[in-house]
């Protein structure tokens, strides 16, 4: 299938921004990201919504920064295999937005009860309760469907960039580790075609909480096949949906196969409380 933006070039120049210009998206631009939300093409069924939705320039919604003018959140079911979708999904949206020149942040810690203002779309009052501390990230799983993960649509403001993304932005947060640490079993490396190598440097390079990269990557069908998870019983000390982050690094590896013109078949499903993606040539 043909992606609308240069996969390797766009994966590569994309960073998590934290700080925007106070300026509404130009409206072909925004209209072509919108549309693209809506021809996306999965590789397997879901019920995600997106919405796009305004919001002033406060720190009601995201705390520790503005919101700029243009928004967008991932609606969906909170059991493993949705959330995970979530991250699958948003990822390509998200890139494609880069591709057109603005910039996105992955936010799950929102602050729920604002959203809901902006965008009214629980179910129950008691969705608000579920949350933990009243943010958008929830324990486990809830009732009904709610936003999943929230992020600003803007244009990036590096003046207004904050001591600790200065610090970061050099440090860690942009390092990744190397594909052979992120295998089950590392002596597999060198088995590897050079394309299944290309493909999980990118999946290599996509963003998780805290730069924490927890995927792990294993294979089947005589390498054919990668399978994308984390190790069983991991959590992350603040962020709730670590599956989210699997979807992203999935996306990232099927963007690598199609790069490589492959017509990648992928398969997701639970298993010891998380999401276990294959992605096979």
């Amino acid at each position: 299938m043909e992606i609308p933006f240069i996969i390797k070039k766009t994966i590569d120049s994309r960073r998590s921004t934290r700080s925007y210009k106070m300026l509404d998206i130009d409206q072909e631009v925004i209209n072509s990201i919108r549309n693209f939300g809506e021809i996306i093409f999965l590789p397997f069924e879901h019920d995600i919504e997106i919405n796009f939705f305004k919001s002033k320039p406060t720190n009601k919604l995201y705390m520790t920064m503005k919101s700029p003018p243009d928004n967008i959140a991932f609606l969906a079911e909170t059991d493993v295999v949705s959330i995970s979708k979530v991250g699958f999904l948003g990822e390509l949206l998200i890139l494609f937005a880069h591709s057109k020149g603005i910039s996105t942040c992955w936010y799950g810690h929102y602050r729920l009860s604002e959203l809901e203002r902006l965008i009214p779309h629980l179910q129950t009052k008691e969705q608000l309760k579920e949350s933990n501390m009243g943010y958008g990230y929830s324990k486990g799983i809830t009732t009904g469907r709610r936003a999943i993960c929230v992020s600003p649509l803007g244009y990036h403001n590096k003046k207004g960039l904050r001591l600790l993304d200065r610090i970061t932005k050099k440090t860690s947060s942009f390092k990744r580790k190397e594909i052979i640490e992120l295998l089950e079993e590392p002596n597999e490396y060198n088995k590897l075609s050079n394309d299944i190598i290309y493909a999980l440097d990118l999946g290599r390079k996509a963003p998780s909480a805290a730069n924490s990269q927890m995927w792990r990557f294993s294979f089947e069908d005589n390498y054919k096949t990668i399978i994308i998870s984390m190790p069983i019983g991991y959590k992350h000390l603040k962020w709730e949906h670590p599956n989210v982050d699997i979807g992203i690094c999935a996306s990232h590896i099927w963007l690598g196969l199609i790069d490589k013109e492959y017509n990648p078949i992928v398969s997701v499903y639970e298993e010891g409380n998380r999401a276990v993606w294959k992605v096979s040539i």
